[in-house]
């Protein structure tokens, strides 16, 4: 979800009224008696949409967006993201959304004084590939949000990494289709445990943020099934998610929310999904095409050009340019979802409940810890030792907090924001804050370091920054590069200097760690210069304890790569932002005075991104174009090893590995050993996929035996639609197919071979 811009908000007009023009009254309907029964959903809904007359069915596909909706006459509205009006007489509650990828979201603190628990960023469970932390997650959102009286939440994004610079990166799963499907669908899970709603999203291919909203994605149909679509599968699969978001971008020339065979083709009829279809805010473009073509529901309505799915919806209706039978299944699905969830039968409270947000932050703090990835640490540098007499930290604000990503997912964190610094221009301006939630990384060292002197300089004198460092039993530079929603960054080089700062404080102390706290890769020319590195994304309100703890070794790092870390973004598909030229062009209008550019697309004119790397995302991109990157997808050290053994291939209708996992080392830790298949995609191109993963705790000297089953669907080719009728679906080819198991993509510790039958699989 996002805002238009502050320019925008003011020049609104909000004339129209918001309820449904006068229709043939169709008598109300006495509530069925299938409700509270043990009726399946399907059936339960169909008995509600029979019961509803025709203005309450129109209620219920448009909802209001609580900033700028001016309803007649007026209701009560949580200042949120969408509020859609239940229906009492039928016990249809009313449905309060909230923005909820990292936490209950407030992002520009619209609820003043409401914070809520601020779990890493998306990015960073993902690098902790431990399916049991997105749950975990996942349930705890949902937990302060029903206490917060929130019912539907906007969560589950799982848009693949295509281009290491998209703004948006830390807010999803990574770049391999197995990892992101398999931890969205444990968060949604862990979301709706609490008998609420919770949404995937952005379905499909909004994969870049710079003209998201009227770019055209363009890919092969089938090379998109086997990559983005698959992890949506997948996800939606586990985690039956109540409802799914459809982009605000275009997909092969039709806007994703009122594209056919996206929501028709693909999730309505080939995978049966039975949910309801919202869209993301201000992405709508039409009504009849819209509802036709699979929309269900248009949140935050006031931010769409026009009221496509208010007064217009309900004239179609009138007129028959919509069907009743389109209508109906619209609701029926929104009413499934409201029931299937479990929100029908246990209503959110309708105030405040407490929220122990002690325990909450414990969840917090064990996704950073186990997100945290060690890229580097030459000479065992780390742990550091808590004899140290001397520790210098300089850089990003680590004497009160650690930084935050931007747009709808910010959250109001407990403890507040020491440090907010409001944008003064760019698409984001309007509902996004360079923000530090408050963990403070000094503290949290000091507590771990009694007998040492810490200390904390800003950084911006590098000279001062070495001096101190001379002489440090540790020098740690906290780098920060801070991205948010609604805008790319033009370059992945980290601003401000600190490459410059970092190069000064390597030269005086040897002994210099660099904690980078972003999104998603930077460029790093410092890396030779540096011995240890230790990427803590956006670690969440206690991500200074985390950092403190792997520091000094009470915990030990265990996460991993879920996206390839490149040297130079020449070595990316797009070396930079599609339509950057455009957006430039737009604002020089904009600053000239040119009022037509402002809105959702701000003003700029439909431009296409071309996917031509199909299927082949991230570390297999690198693989085809053999291009060596920086830190390779899978890739984390710790501070013991481990070791594989006596593979075992069981092959034929399916295919498991088995294998040993032994720790090596002299200290306890956790790995995650990967199996990567070698299969062929539609496009005819071959490459290794991630095909299964677990996360291992074990002691040192023990081993333990790990079995992967691999779902066909992840080393099958997908076959489009063939003239004269064959039908589409997964193909596994009967031949041969390489294995490896390695602690990264790229690696072979083992290897082996298995000899599949030919499988087809449904779409």
């Amino acid at each position: 979800m996002t805002m238009k811009i502050a320019a925008l908000l003011a020049a609104l007009t909000l004339g129209s009224s918001l309820t449904a023009p006068a229709l043939a009254q169709q008598a109300a309907s006495p509530a069925p008696s299938t409700v509270g029964t043990r009726q399946s959903a399907e059936a339960r809904a169909d008995a509600l949409v029979r019961a509803m007359t025709l203005e309450e069915k129109l209620q219920l596909v448009h909802g209001y967006f609580p900033p700028l909706a001016k309803p007649v006459p007026p209701i009560a509205m949580i200042p949120s993201a969408g509020h859609i009006p239940g229906i009492p007489r039928l016990g249809i509650p009313t449905l309060r959304e909230s923005d909820a990828s990292l936490g209950v979201a407030n992002q520009i603190e619209q609820r003043k004084g409401d914070v809520a628990t601020a779990l890493p960023a998306s990015i960073a469970t993902a690098a902790t590939f431990n399916p049991k932390l997105a749950y975990e997650g996942g349930a705890m959102i949902g937990a302060e949000a029903r206490a917060k009286t929130f019912n539907v939440l906007l969560a589950g994004g799982v848009n693949l990494t295509r281009d290491p610079w998209n703004g948006r990166n830390f807010e999803y799963l990574g770049e391999d289709p197995l990892l992101a499907g398999v931890m969205v669908g444990e968060h949604i899970k862990g979301v709706q445990s609490n008998h609420i709603v919770s949404t995937i999203k952005h379905f499909a291919l909004n994969s870049q943020e710079t003209g998201r909203t009227v770019l055209d994605a363009r890919i092969g149909m089938a090379e998109l099934r086997e990559s983005d679509l698959l992890a949506f599968q997948l996800g939606i699969e586990s985690g039956k998610p109540a409802s799914v978001m459809c982009a605000y971008n275009k997909l092969n020339g039709d806007y994703a929310c009122e594209n056919d065979w996206l929501l028709n083709k693909v999730l309505k009829q080939d995978w049966a999904y039975k949910g309801w279809v919202m869209s993301d805010w201000g992405a709508v473009h039409s009504t009849e095409k819209a509802a036709i073509n699979g929309l269900d529901q248009d949140s935050g309505q006031e931010l769409d050009d026009a009221m496509f799915f208010d007064t217009k919806f309900a004239e179609a209706v009138k007129a028959g340019r919509i069907p009743m039978a389109c209508l109906d299944d619209m609701v029926r699905r929104i009413l499934f979802g409201v029931i299937d969830s479990g929100l029908m039968d246990d209503p959110v409270p309708e105030s405040a409940q407490p929220i122990d947000y002690a325990r909450h932050a414990e969840v917090a703090q064990r996704a950073a810890e186990e997100g945290i990835v060690l890229l580097k640490n030459q000479g065992d540098l780390l742990p550091l030792a808590r004899t140290a007499k001397k520790i210098v930290l300089i850089g990003a604000h680590a004497d009160v907090g650690v930084l935050s990503g931007g747009g709808s997912s910010q959250v109001r964190s407990v403890g507040g924001a020491p440090v907010e610094i409001p944008l003064t221009k760019g698409a984001a301006a309007s509902f996004a804050r360079i923000t530090w939630h408050a963990s403070s990384p000094l503290k949290a060292i000091q507590a771990l370091a009694p007998g040492a002197t810490v200390t904390y300089l800003d950084g911006s004198d590098a000279k001062a920054a070495a001096a101190a460092a001379k002489g440090a039993d540790m020098a740690i530079v906290f780098a920060w590069a801070w991205r948010t929603e609604a805008q790319d960054p033009e370059s992945m080089a980290l601003p401000d200097d600190q490459d410059a700062l970092i190069d000064a404080v390597a030269g005086a102390n040897r002994k210099t760690l660099v904690v980078v706290e972003a999104g998603g890769p930077v460029l790093m020319p410092w890396v030779s210069r540096v011995p240890a590195i230790l990427q803590a994304w956006y670690p969440g309100q206690r991500g200074g304890e985390a950092i403190a703890n792997i520091l000094f070794g009470k915990v030990a790092p265990s996460g991993r790569l879920p996206i390839t870390f490149p040297v130079a973004v020449s070595q990316a598909p797009r070396p930079e932002p599609l339509g950057l030229a455009e957006l430039h062009a737009a604002d020089a209008r904009r600053d000239a005075g040119d009022k037509t550019v402002y809105g959702m697309s701000g003003g700029v004119a439909s431009f296409p991104v071309d996917y031509p790397e199909g299927a082949d995302v991230g570390y297999r991109w690198y693989a085809a174009k053999n291009r060596k990157p920086l830190f390779p997808f899978g890739f984390g050290l710790t501070y013991t090893a481990f070791r594989y053994a006596n593979l075992k291939v069981s092959d034929g209708a399916g295919l498991t590995v088995a294998f040993d996992v032994t720790n090596s080392g002299k200290r306890e830790g956790a790995d995650v050993p990967q199996l990567y298949v070698e299969a062929k995609s539609a496009a005819g191109t071959r490459a290794y996929r991630l095909a299964g993963f677990e996360k291992v705790r074990l002691a040192p000297g023990e081993t333990r035996r790990v079995s992967m089953t691999v779902d066909p669907r992840i080393i099958a080719r997908f076959e489009n639609d063939a003239p004269g009728g064959h039908t589409a679906g997964w193909v596994v080819d009967a031949g041969t197919y390489p294995v490896r198991v390695g602690h990264f993509a790229g690696d072979a510790a083992l290897a082996g071979t298995a000899r599949l039958d030919r499988v087809t699989i449904k779409p």
